[in-house]
């Protein structure tokens, strides 16, 4: 297991922002299990909605890009320790059930493939055994401080 102080010190994320509580399982270059406690206390639940508290999908696709950017980190050879992983792009996306304030979150991602310092990994979250959001994401690995590529290449 990996607690929150060890994912700050992987991702770059701080609250408000820090979508991850826990990882609870890793197998390097294959897939990783991440928690995120959906609290009413969540700053987003003010606006989205009064009276109607759902978390907005975008972060719970956020909250799997972080679980993934840890996969990606652990996955990587030690020479790239110190780098940084950036969310590049994202397809496939479904939402099927909403999530609200009292939910777990368990976002499961799975590699597809690992090119260099690119990864495709395949995300599901889902509270219980409910599957509520799915889809394909990418990330890349970089050096801190690099100027960073927008081709998809």
């Amino acid at each position: 297991m990996i607690d929150v102080k060890e994912i700050m010190q992987i991702l770059p994320h701080r609250y408000p922002f820090l979508l991850v509580d826990r990882i609870e399982s890793l197998k390097e270059g294959e897939e990783i299990v991440g928690i995120k406690n959906v609290s009413i206390n969540e700053p987003f639940f003010v606006g989205h909605f009064p009276g109607n508290p759902i978390m907005p999908g975008v972060l719970i696709i956020e909250a799997m890009a972080q679980v993934g950017g840890v996969l990606a980190f652990h996955s990587s050879p030690k020479e790239w320790a110190g780098s940084l992983v950036y969310f590049m792009g994202i397809d496939k996306v479904r939402f099927r059930k909403p999530v609200v304030p009292g939910d777990q979150l368990r976002l499961k991602l799975t590699t597809i493939r690992q090119k260099q310092k690119v990864f495709k990994m395949r995300g599901e979250a889902y509270v219980d055994d409910t599957l509520v959001a799915e889809a394909e994401l990418m990330a890349v690995i970089e050096s801190k401080g690099a100027e960073r590529s927008t081709d998809d290449s």
